[in-house]
Order: structure tokens, then C-alpha cells, then sequence
């Protein structure tokens, strides 16, 4: 099923300007990386958030996040979240500020 591609748009407006800010197609949609990392992406209508482990529990009480497992297993530090959490241009922020504030705790991308 293809992406919400209002969704990406939306997305991209809101880190636009921001270094190191790329984009890539993956998981059947399209991811955005902070210097290599993913921090946020478009699965089907749903926003994919890289919470990390220790707000993923504070993450999944919030309105609208649920698990995220693609292979019937949840995937530890990442939430989806539906279109209802992220509806307006506050809420999406919330999600990417919580995202990009996560990977820039991660160590350098190896170059490849």
C-alpha cells in the first residue's frame, strides 16, 4: 500500500532548513535521517517515531501511539502514531522534536 504522501509533504516542511536533514525510501515508505539516522517516516497513514527505549512507554500513553512491529514483533524505541496524533502542525512538531532530540543522542553515523 503506498504512503501518505500529504503526510511526508507535511514532514518536510517542518525540517526544512535543518542540517543533515535526508530523506529516504524504506519500509515500503519513506524515511527522514539526522546524520544518517532515522528519526521519524511514512508507513501506509501512519507517522513511524524513534523514541528510544526510555520514552517508549511515556510515548505509547500518549493519544493516538501504538506499538510498532512490522514482523509481529514490536520493535523496542520506535511507536507509530495515527493520524489523529499528528493532525495538527503542534502535534506532528511534538513527534519530530521528540524524534530528533533521540537520535542526537546516538553516536556518529560510520562513513561508508
Amino acid at each position: 500500500m503506498p504512503y501518505d504522501e500529504q503526510l511526508a509533504s507535511r514532514i518536510r516542511t517542518a525540517v526544512a532548513g535543518r542540517a543533515g536533514v535526508t530523506e529516504k525510501k524504506m519500509f515500503g515508505g519513506v524515511a527522514f535521517l539526522s546524520h544518517g539516522h532515522m528519526f521519524v517516516g511514512v508507513s501506509d497513514r501512519a507517522l513511524m517515531v524513534r523514541v528510544g527505549k526510555a520514552l517508549r512507554q511515556d510515548s505509547l500513553a500518549r493519544p493516538h501511539a501504538r506499538v510498532m512491529a512490522f514482523t509481529g514483533k514490536p520493535m523496542a524505541g520506535y511507536v507509530f502514531v495515527d493520524a489523529p496524533g499528528i493532525a495538527t502542525a503542534a502535534t506532528l512538531r511534538f513527534w519530530i522534536d521528540r524524534a530528533l532530540d533521540f537520535v542526537a543522542t546516538l553516536p556518529p553515523k560510520a562513513k561508508g
